[in-house]
């Protein structure tokens, strides 16, 4: 961050944050993510001031070599995928935040999932917080089974299925209609090779945003990865309780602190669309530039949605809990 921001800041004079912006040249939809920038830069003492003064370089941090990241990622039981990832988008923060490269480009290289799934599944808190999921979501199907059959499931912005491939493990045997969506057709003609042998598995475009309301009615809905990016989240929370049958259930995984390395790679992707709005920019996180909410915003939203919390893994004394990733299940009683 510190040596993207070094041509503007480097002559140690105050600049408002207007100012970089425009020295920068920040594309539009990336403005939100200089203000975290910044704001992180300030917590660490690398820089000075406040959104409403401005900022002024105070001294440098210490540099990242490829090998401390790649000692990192092992130490946290990620894949080398990762560090090349996360070194190549440190790499081209300029281009990424002036929008003259794409974070898509670094994260599927040629198309190939492998870094993605390195992100979000072969690594110690997804495999975690995946067999957490598939354990929960079987529960919920095998309590339900007598009254429903097929128990209907719907899974939301399912991505490169990484939570997916442990779920559906799961079901095996058991009476469900399982319905793998996304927003990309990338994903879903990549989930409809993989999932080739599961008759009972269904593929479509649904964009939480705006489709929810069109939706059937579900026993059980699965989210990784993927509600923070709504626009507004007491309205979605809202609308899957809507969806769901009475004694139904939301089970999803969302990281619940935005760390600095998360700030310069993937939180690229959570940047909108021209045209369209900020996630959480009228909602709990208004005001905040904030993409993440906390284990106690999640909870405090569900509530209100008419969505009872029963389950928030791993808990606070668990060793993984220090990586800043839950599974959240909630019910809908009536």
């Amino acid at each position: 961050m510190l040596r993207a921001l070094e041509p503007v800041l480097r002559d140690r004079a105050v600049h408002s944050v207007e100012d970089i912006t425009e020295r920068l040249k920040v594309a539009a939809r990336h403005r939100w993510l200089l203000r975290q920038w910044l704001q992180e830069l300030a917590r660490h003492g690398a820089l000075t001031g406040d959104p409403d003064s401005g900022y002024r370089y105070e001294r440098e941090l210490p540099p990242t070599t490829r090998n401390e990241l790649v000692q990192a990622c092992t130490d946290l039981g990620y894949a080398p995928e990762l560090a090349t990832f996360v070194g190549a988008t440190n790499g081209h923060l300029t281009e990424l935040v002036q929008d003259r490269m794409r974070v898509q480009e670094l994260l599927f290289p040629g198309g190939d999932m492998v870094t993605a799934e390195a992100t979000y599944r072969e690594n110690a808190i997804s495999r975690y917080l995946n067999h957490a999921a598939r354990e929960l979501v079987a529960g919920v199907v095998t309590r339900l089974r007598a009254d429903r059959s097929p128990v209907r499931i719907l899974e939301l912005g399912a991505g490169v299925g990484g939570t997916t491939d442990d779920v559906v493990a799961g079901l095996t045997g058991l009476p469900v209609e399982y319905h793998f969506t996304d927003v990309s057709n990338f994903f879903l003609d990549a989930a409809r090779r993989r999932f080739a042998d599961r008759p009972w598995m269904r593929f479509a475009i649904v964009d939480m945003n705006a489709d929810l309301a069109q939706q059937s009615r579900y026993d059980l809905v699965i989210a990784s990865n993927v509600l923070h990016n709504a626009h507004h989240i007491g309205h979605t929370l809202g609308e899957l309780r809507e969806l769901l049958n009475p004694g139904g259930a939301v089970v999803f995984i969302e990281t619940v602190v935005a760390h600095s390395q998360l700030l310069t790679s993937v939180h690229f992707l959570m940047s909108p669309a021209p045209g369209q709005p900020h996630a959480g920019a009228a909602d709990v996180r208004a005001g905040t530039d904030r993409i993440f909410l906390t284990e106690e915003e999640w909870v405090g939203q569900l509530t209100a949605a008419g969505l009872r919390p029963v389950v928030v893994l791993p808990a606070a004394d668990h060793p993984l809990a220090l990586l800043d990733q839950r599974v959240f299940a909630a019910v809908r009683d009536a």
